[in-house]
């Protein structure tokens, strides 16, 4: 069975740059990146104190920098950002704290640095630099509409107070120059980037997720594929081709993504297995399939029910049930391999614009739990639907998504998280009375007849 991921160095990521550049995108990106990875990760985020110590309704003059109320209160909450950082990291043995705030002067960059080094904290600065109009002003609009700043404001004189804030901000910032310290510069979304005195392996990990990333609005569809012969017969893995109902969802599918996309292009990646690419074969759009998108590896349990499975290997079964995301079939996979097996597929699909992957139910639980930062205990039980296209907005503060069900018919193939261990089963004392091993990860066939309604 696969072990967690381990690190000894604590690592501090502090953001810098001005209102509108996409330093909480960011932050909430990394986060969700290493998490997803195992290793323990939280944002902390200065403007989220401001609002607690000094109330959310604050206009533009609150951030002037000859405001010395607001100097001082705005010192405040940065102080109990950090304090509450500094109680993470030793009370939940956090690894790396991500500080989002502005940090535009040299004046508080050194005292970040100063404390957190003190504490034996490494510090890796993440700069934030756009110069683009056009995107600020996309950033702006995003801002304004999620930010608790401007709940149920005018829209017109939210981004009016906006704009007037980032003036403030701008005509005391100081960008990067401190030569001794270890940062990333990101300008203009990635388009160029600088970087300085990387320390090991997590902030070169971190550097290399950064260089992939971009800010720009877009897309990510995702769906299973169409039901197949073996979703019929309850076996597991194998290439099966889709049943008739699947074929009938590879047919509606390019209309339902059609319909939501509108005339925009995107790009279709589908596995390597027959049932996605058949799934995907209607679709009037560049297709790409990929090794990584095949489905999580069963090992000695491919082409098997699952009664069989717990007939063969009862302890195993039980095992699964432990610990789902770490149990590694014989021969084969865990969960942990498939999210390690899909770092590249994340790196490269954070460089896309609009994206349809087609894929597997375990490939598609781990990049929605990567979007959606689950956990991983919960991770391999999300609920994905077949017959079903999930669309992904990525927003600065949250993640949209929304179901779109096709009106086929299928199979359900989810398993609810089990709420107790179950003994292994005696198969020897039930196979020996004549009786059929009970299954508990299917429903009886009268109840598959139709896919869960989704939301």
């Amino acid at each position: 069975m696969a072990t967690k991921m381990s690190f000894s160095p604590r690592i501090a990521c502090v953001m810098v740059g001005l209102p509108a550049r996409g330093k909480t995108y960011i932050s909430q990106k990394v986060c969700r990146y290493l998490t997803w990875l195992g290793i323990n990760t939280k944002v902390f985020n200065v403007g989220n104190c401001r609002r607690e110590l000094c109330g959310a309704q604050q206009d533009h003059s609150f951030f002037d920098p000859n405001n010395v109320s607001g100097q001082k209160q705005r010192k405040e909450a940065a102080n109990m950002t950090l304090q509450q950082m500094l109680k993470w990291y030793d009370e939940e043995d956090g690894v790396v704290g991500i500080y989002d705030a502005t940090n535009s002067t040299l004046e508080r960059r050194k005292w970040l640095q100063d404390t957190l080094t003190q504490q034996d904290i490494q510090v890796f600065f993440i700069e934030s630099i756009c110069e683009d109009e056009a995107l600020v002003a996309a950033n702006i609009k995003d801002v304004k509409l999620s930010s608790p700043d401007y709940k149920l404001m005018d829209p017109e004189k939210a981004v009016s107070d906006f704009q007037a804030r980032i003036a403030q901000y701008t005509s005391q910032y100081q960008t990067i120059v401190e030569q001794d310290y270890s940062y990333i510069k990101l300008i203009n979304v990635g388009s160029q980037v600088i970087v300085n005195m990387v320390k090991g392996y997590l902030e070169s990990r971190i550097v290399y997720y950064l260089m992939n990333l971009h800010i720009r609005g877009r897309k990510i569809y995702m769906s299973r594929h169409g039901e197949s012969m073996f979703n019929l017969k309850g076996l597991l893995g194998g290439d099966a081709d889709l049943s008739p109902r699947g074929r009938l969802y590879a047919e509606m599918l390019p209309g339902i993504v059609k319909e939501k996309l509108g005339g925009k292009e995107l790009v279709v990646w589908t596995s390597t297995l027959k049932r996605t690419i058949q799934t995907s074969e209607h679709l009037p759009y560049l297709k790409q399939h990929r090794k990584a998108l095949d489905e999580l590896d069963a090992g000695v349990c491919d082409g098997l029910t699952y009664e069989q499975v717990e007939e063969k290997y009862p302890e195993d079964f039980a095992r699964r049930d432990d610990d789902k995301f770490n149990y590694r079939y014989r021969g084969g996979e865990s969960y942990r391999d498939v999210v390690h097996r899909l770092e590249p597929i994340i790196m490269d699909l954070e460089r896309q614009e609009d994206i349809l992957i087609v894929g597997h139910q375990a490939i598609i639980r781990c990049l929605y739990g990567y979007f959606m930062n689950y956990n991983q205990e919960d991770l391999p039980y999300i609920k994905i639907p077949l017959h079903t296209l999930i669309e992904l907005t990525p927003k600065a503060y949250y993640c949209e998504e929304k179901f779109y069900k096709a009106d086929i018919p299928a199979v359900d193939t989810h398993r609810p998280k089990p709420t107790e261990r179950r003994p292994p089963i005696n198969t020897q004392a039930v196979l020996g009375s004549g009786g059929e091993v009970p299954s508990p990860l299917l429903p009886p066939p009268s109840s598959t007849l139709s896919a869960p309604s989704s939301s």
